[in-house]
């Protein structure tokens, strides 16, 4: 059993954000709940991010920890963060977002409602994001308490939109983002992982994370121009929903179909870039297999849009959100 120094771990990566990380730490001195730590993870900034942060942990009235790794991608830098949390909960704040003023004492208000015998069950807390005029982002939960999967919720619920809050850093350890696959992999690949193997979460109808929209944020960044960019971490996401998540199909069955499209897309991109599919992710039911045969050719016709429309751009560094899929 793990012994642990704090309720909660806020854990930000970030690479070169010197500007924008002050947000962050503004948000977590203004917070009406103490017990927690900062965990900057730097992957590898040549900015002055270093210095701020030594500066603040001069100042500041929570402990905060810097941790320093070679520049490698958000997914190793959230890794190492979890590794490195002492948090009972950890909360992952983007570099360039904050929390509401009392988003740590309404999760742990709403984790204290949860009856101790069935804490085992949660992996999650998850409210809601807002952007900056008070707006809510996407759709609120259909009740203002519900205890289901993140699964269904988006298959079943049919909720959409950026969502935000806390999950256990003992059951995140269990299921890291692969670091084997280059470049960009989905949030979704882990959440989905996780409410499959049962693990519930409590959602609410409260606001915890102000969302502030990045230029170089990939939720900002064309879908089309990214799909070369972004081929395996896409093409990932599209074989998890067609391959592992068909006993949600009954209630989304479109969306089903345009993963098995996107399966083909990304599919192609990959082969005209001459990058292997990973090893063990074939398809291995028959209404899979289905699937993207019948949508073959508007995968076609997707990849063939993206091959008139031109190479993508060259890639900025994407910081803000490791995805665009919601967090649990």
């Amino acid at each position: 059993m793990a012994c642990w120094r704090h309720l909660f771990s806020v854990i930000t990566p970030t690479f070169n954000r010197a500007h924008t990380l002050e947000r962050v730490y503004r948000s977590l001195r203004e917070q009406s709940f103490q017990d927690f730590e900062w965990v900057v993870v730097d992957d590898g900034s040549t900015d002055h991010t270093g210095a701020l942060v030594r500066g603040w942990q001069q100042e500041a009235s929570f402990p905060i920890r810097y941790v320093w790794q070679p520049n490698q991608h958000k997914k190793t830098a959230f890794n190492n963060g979890v590794r490195q949390a002492r948090g009972e909960w950890l909360v992952a704040i983007d570099s360039d977002d904050e929390l509401d003023p009392n988003a740590l004492y309404q999760m742990a208000l709403v984790w204290g409602q949860v009856p101790p015998a069935e804490r085992g069950r949660y992996v999650a807390i998850t409210g809601l994001c807002a952007r900056t005029d008070g707006r809510v982002v996407g759709d609120m939960y259909p009740q203002d308490v519900m205890d289901i999967t993140s699964l269904d919720m988006i298959f079943r619920q049919h909720v959409r939109g950026e969502k935000f809050g806390c999950l256990r850093t003992d059951v995140l350890r269990q299921f890291p983002f692969p670091e084997d696959i280059p470049g960009f992999v989905p949030e979704s690949l882990v959440w989905r992982a996780i409410a499959r193997a049962g693990y519930l979460t409590r959602f609410v109808n409260q606001v915890f994370r102000v969302y502030h929209d990045s230029a170089d944020s990939l939720s900002r960044q064309d879908r089309s121009a990214d799909s070369e960019r972004h081929a395996m971490g896409l093409w990932l996401l599209a074989h998890d929903t067609v391959e592992n998540c068909l006993p949600w199909f009954r209630y989304q069955p479109l969306s089903f179909f345009a993963a098995a499209a996107r399966y083909t897309r990304f599919a192609l991109h990959l082969r005209a870039q001459g990058v292997a599919r990973p090893q063990g992710r074939r398809l291995t039911h028959l209404t899979s297999r289905l699937l993207v045969l019948v949508m073959w050719p508007a995968g076609l016709g997707l990849y063939l849009r993206d091959r008139l429309r031109g190479p993508a751009a060259p890639a900025k560094r994407p910081v803000a959100n490791l995805t665009t899929d919601r967090k649990p």
